[in-house]
């Protein structure tokens, strides 16, 4: 996979193993065991979820999930999914919420502004300070992601222990 020359901010990816999820998750226990001072492996149902100790982890270290489906000849498709520290991703979600809650109040103001024939270059100034803002905040996002690239091969290897 390569992260660096996709467009998500949560990059995604499926391939399929010759293993069946059976294997694949007790290869999953057994490297959690293994791997605890550097990694977290957490396993629910057929999830495995991937991330960095808390020593190595820094706010823009991503996670990686895992979703095992068994296949009718006895392979497994394996899809994952890249993701930033959910407490970040929750941060960036909130401020998503609130620029487009400006947004739409300053919107509204401007029709009544419209309406009423009053001056409206406030309301479209601060409307084009919130698409200003999300632009910002998609950077700020890529950027992370892009500091964050080094640890995603790591993840994506240690993956590869698991599903091979």
């Amino acid at each position: 996979m390569e992260p660096e020359k996709s467009i998500a901010l949560r990059p995604r990816f499926e391939e399929t193993s010759a293993k069946s999820v059976t294997e694949i998750l007790e290869k999953a226990k057994l490297l959690k065991k293994e791997l605890v001072a550097d990694y977290q492996i957490k396993i629910i149902d057929d999830h495995v979820y991937l991330y960095f100790s808390k020593h190595k982890r820094t706010y823009y270290s991503p996670f990686l999930q895992i979703e095992l489906e068994a296949n009718e000849d006895q392979t497994t498709t394996v899809k994952g999914l890249f993701g930033p520290e959910q407490l970040l991703w929750t941060f960036f979600m909130f401020l998503h919420f609130i620029i487009a809650g400006v947004f739409l109040v300053f919107a509204m103001m401007a029709y009544t502004h419209w309406s009423l024939n009053q001056p409206m270059r406030f309301d479209f100034t601060m409307m084009g300070l919130m698409v200003v803002f999300w632009f910002v905040l998609y950077f700020i996002a890529r950027e992370n992601r892009k500091k964050g690239i080094p640890q995603m091969h790591e993840l994506e290897d240690l993956m590869r222990l698991v599903i091979h």
